[in-house]
């Protein structure tokens, strides 16, 4: 990744990008979102070069702060302090929304529960609903996996679901949406949540009765259904705005409903 330029530079550069180089970094959820698009844009462009990291959305945003990323990619909405940290150094953060995503809740596979109310998951959250027997499932004390606090979608549910309120000091904190993906297929009692396009292996339950289908997600009828964007530091420009173009295309878009989310376009 780009190291800090001059600190002067630093606090006015619109981008770091070097020519035919352009940073990615941020969203786990979006991760292979942007690695594919990366590897269609690098066919279509041969002297260019995306170079695409995870690591969750809060990490994202710091390295766009920090001056180390072209690119965040985030899960959620940016926060007003979060602004506030880029603004201080001279740039204003321009978010551009290049997919939609409904946040899937995954239990295991022999779960016999089909769907959970907000206010259901928000008891299993905050602990205060602890065996499956009281959500109309089996006799079983409730495993709960979470993310990491640097995650878009922990922010996410901790906003939309939880109402600010702190996840309960037993549930598991996964460092990516994949590791709760595969904890939740191993126990059998477990519950964990994530981007919808990781649910592989596991059972997806609908919430309030709704499934995250297309149509749900992108009418908002699915109560977690969110986009997903991308941030950068003024409005994009020379090779970042093409790169932003590229997604936001024909082609970018397809992308998006072969890796499992919804297209804005």
């Amino acid at each position: 990744m780009v190291r800090s330029l001059l600190l002067a530079a630093a606090l006015v550069a619109p981008a770091l990008s070097f020519a035919g180089n352009t940073t990615v970094k941020g969203s786990d959820t979006m991760v292979v979102l942007a690695q594919r698009w990366a590897e269609a844009w690098m066919k279509q462009q041969p002297s260019k070069k995306v170079q695409v990291t995870g690591g969750g959305s809060g990490t994202g945003i710091a390295a766009l702060i920090n001056g180390t990323t072209d690119v965040a990619t985030v899960s959620r909405t940016m926060k007003a302090d979060e602004k506030a940290k880029l603004e201080a150094r001279g740039a204003t953060p321009v978010e551009t929304a290049v997919a939609r995503d409904g946040v899937a809740v995954y239990v295991n596979s022999a779960n016999p529960v089909e769907s959970l109310t907000v206010e259901q998951l928000r008891g299993i959250y905050l602990g205060d609903v602890t065996n499956w027997k009281q959500v109309g499932g089996k006799d079983a004390p409730i495993v709960i996996y979470s993310r990491e606090n640097s995650s878009g979608t922990y922010v996410f549910v901790k906003e939309h679901v939880l109402k600010g309120e702190d996840f309960a000091p037993q549930a598991q904190t996964l460092p990516g949406t994949a590791a709760v993906v595969n904890a939740v297929s191993k126990e059998k009692n477990g519950i964990g949540y994530g981007g919808g396009a990781y649910a592989r292996g596991v059972k997806e339950l609908r919430v309030d009765g709704i499934a995250p289908t297309k149509e749900a997600v992108l009418s908002g009828k699915y109560p977690l259904s969110r986009p997903l964007f991308v941030y950068t530091k003024g409005a994009p420009a020379g090779e970042v705005k093409e790169f932003i173009d590229f997604c936001l295309s024909q082609a970018g878009q397809k992308i998006v409903t072969d890796v499992g989310y919804f297209p804005v376009k």
